[in-house]
């Protein structure tokens, strides 16, 4: 389950929000692997054209833990929210790849009407 966080942004502001103090680069990595079973199934899909859900969900997962890491390490460092937050992928082997989510982490104040 995703600890999905309602100040996080692709932005480098929060509308309503003061930066208060800033904390630097956080970020979640994740290194997966396809399983043998998984790429049967994969491949069974293939077959029949369109969405593989099996590699969607494999994705998505990995996306998910890579930003749940994130979130915590800005935690950690006493932030509440993170702004400019980006994904990045690579495959360090054949079947393996590294999934890293960063952003600034930063502590954010409502700003007073």
């Amino acid at each position: 389950m995703s600890l999905t966080h309602p100040l996080t942004t692709t932005t480098f502001e929060l509308p309503g929000y003061r930066l208060a103090k800033s904390f630097g680069v956080v970020r979640g990595i994740i290194v997966r692997s396809r399983s043998v079973i998984g790429n049967i199934g994969a491949s069974i899909q293939s077959i029949f054209g369109g969405n593989i859900s099996l590699y969607t969900n494999l994705c998505e997962r990995a996306r998910e833990d890579a930003f749940n890491l994130m979130l915590t390490h800005a935690g950690e460092l006493g932030a509440n929210a993170v702004i400019g937050v980006r994904y990045d992928a690579t495959e360090i082997a054949p079947g393996i790849t590294e999934v890293l989510c960063y952003g600034t982490a930063v502590y954010v104040e409502a700003q007073v009407k």
